[in-house]
């Protein structure tokens, strides 16, 4: 079994973020909450304590029994991690006399310390705490401070115990890269041999020996997470797969026939089941968001029930659930906190009596890319941006129309094709910065166009017309937890906004989104 890093979770924002970044360094890492501690075999390599938006002085501060970890494990405390060190081993944490976010310039005081090791003399961190730790723990000792902050760094003398008050994991610290492969590689002694190539030949050879002959139904949306685990289950359990293709008639233009085209040429068992004639009968008269998606979720069960009937002793529901999905389906503090809840194929698998399988539930996006590219599928198909469940119909506000769906789906053509056909200088890929993106699509996270239920005046030729308002929408991000607004070439947006006018008819007026998230959301509902 591979070797591996436990993070615990005390319930900071960027907790995913430390798992990402030894990821990065092919060093394999589980994240769980500090109350659901697994059970420490030989395959755990190391320890890392999470940052939390709590104060360790709380009465209801999160506490993790590590006692036996502590002194036998390699063990790094960050921020909020390192503050607990220091509380439940004799040290003291008060309240800041200035509570410091933002940036800091360490200091390194020992030079010969395994976690600073090669770290600049003095970088730049990023710090995030109104507490401060006053007096170490026992056998503590200062391994680097800032300006305002003498134990910004400490480790405990005798044992693989290093804490740090700032967080390492985030782009702000320029050597936090740097100190996470010291703990991981040096300090963990992990072997960073974990990448996409060893992760293909260990899930396929686990799905054979989990799967045997059984048959096993999956649901295709055409986007990234479902296509990379069709393709991983082909190559496991081969004609056994049977992989069904909804059209909710909400898709974007020729987008069903596309990508049926696309998997045929992949040797996969795809069957198109086309039910938009029902989801554009049930979607007549809903205007409320949170109405329209359980509509269209609802269908898209029963459709997807229907076409799955007809494949016999069909055992195994497979679906693309990822890391952050399942890191989201478990709280810190229990199931009243969950963030979101499990959202593949809600209902279906309680519904159809199946056993579930999820071959990316230990990868996040950006790995599931690179899994893609090394199984050889096509680039068009692993560099597609995210594209709501609900598809169009949570980008036309308002009620859901045969017309409407005809507008947008033309001026949302018009939006990608030219993201695509404008060229820039290379840059890192927006899904994947190993990759090299040369044109706008490639380089952002995510883009669309959203049909306004507003008309407003506008002059074609001699006449006065009244028509409909396209928004457009493109974002940056990293995992769609927050969110910034591209900045597209104005010369660019020029030259979409004109063809969509004088090409789609039903609009006269497009705008440009320029909202990040939070406080926005990427999509308008």
């Amino acid at each position: 079994m591979a070797e591996k890093i436990i993070i615990l979770d005390f319930g900071s924002q960027v907790t995913q973020l430390i798992g990402r970044r030894l990821r990065e360094l092919n060093v394999y890492c589980e994240i769980y909450p500090f109350n659901k501690i697994p059970a420490i075999d030989a395959t755990v390599k190391g320890v890392i304590l999470s940052g939390s938006p709590f104060s360790v002085r709380d009465a209801n501060a999160p506490k993790a029994d590590i006692s036996g970890i502590k002194g036998r494990l390699p063990l790094l405390g960050i921020c909020y991690g390192a503050q607990f060190l220091a509380q439940r081993y004799g040290g003291e944490v008060d309240a800041s006399t200035a509570r410091e976010y933002g940036r800091a310039m360490l200091e390194v005081i020992d030079n010969d310390s395994p976690l600073l090791k090669g770290v600049e003399k003095r970088s730049q961190v990023w710090m995030s705490h109104g507490d401060t730790i006053t007096k170490l723990p026992e056998g503590g000792e200062i391994i680097a401070s800032t300006d305002d902050v003498k134990n910004a760094a400490y480790r405990i003398c005798g044992e693989d115990t290093y804490a740090v008050q700032f967080h390492p994991e985030v782009y702000h610290t320029t050597e936090g890269m740097k100190i996470l492969s010291n703990f991981a590689l040096g300090i963990c002694g992990c072997k960073g041999d974990w990448t996409p190539a060893s992760f293909i030949d260990t899930t396929i050879a686990g799905l054979k020996e989990k799967l045997g002959n059984d048959k096993v139904i999956l649901g295709l949306s055409g986007g990234v997470d479902s296509t990379v685990a069709a393709v991983l289950l082909n190559r496991a359990i081969g004609h056994n797969l049977t992989c069904i293709f909804v059209n909710n008639g909400l898709l974007r233009k020729n987008e069903f026939e596309d990508v049926l085209a696309s998997y045929k040429d992949m040797g996969l068992n795809v069957i198109g089941a086309d039910a938009s004639a029902a989801f554009i009968r049930e979607l007549k008269g809903v205007t409320e968001p949170e109405r329209k998606r359980k509509v269209i979720g609802r269908l898209f069960i029963e459709t997807f029930d229907e076409y799955a009937q007809k494949i016999e002793n069909a055992k195994w529901l497979a679906q693309g659930t990822i890391y952050p999905d399942v890191i989201e389906s478990a709280s810190v503090n229990g199931p009243s906190s969950t963030i979101k809840s499990h959202h593949n194929v809600g209902g279906l698998p309680e519904k159809m009596n199946l056993k579930i399988v999820e071959p990316l539930r230990s990868l996040f996006k950006d790995e599931v890319r690179r899994v893609g590219r090394a199984l050889g599928i096509k680039d068009e198909l692993i560099g597609r941006h995210p594209f709501p469940g609900p598809s169009l119909g949570i980008r036309i506000l308002g009620e859901v129309t045969e017309e409407k769906l005809a507008i947008l789906r033309e001026a949302d053509d018009i939006f990608i094709r030219g993201l695509r056909e404008y060229k820039i200088d290379g840059v890192p890929s927006a899904s994947d910065p190993s990759v090299t993106a040369d044109n706008l699509y490639d380089s952002i996270w995510q883009a669309g166009a959203i049909l306004l239920p507003v008309k407003s005046v506008g002059v074609m030729g001699d006449e006065r017309t009244y028509e409909y308002t396209i928004a457009l929408r493109a974002v940056i991000s990293t995992d769609g937890m927050t969110a910034d607004w591209v900045h597209l070439p104005y010369d660019f947006l020029a030259r979409v906004s004109n063809d969509i006018i004088n090409k789609v008819r039903g609009v006269n007026r497009v705008v440009y989104d320029i909202s990040s998230k939070p406080p926005a959301t990427i999509e308008w509902e």
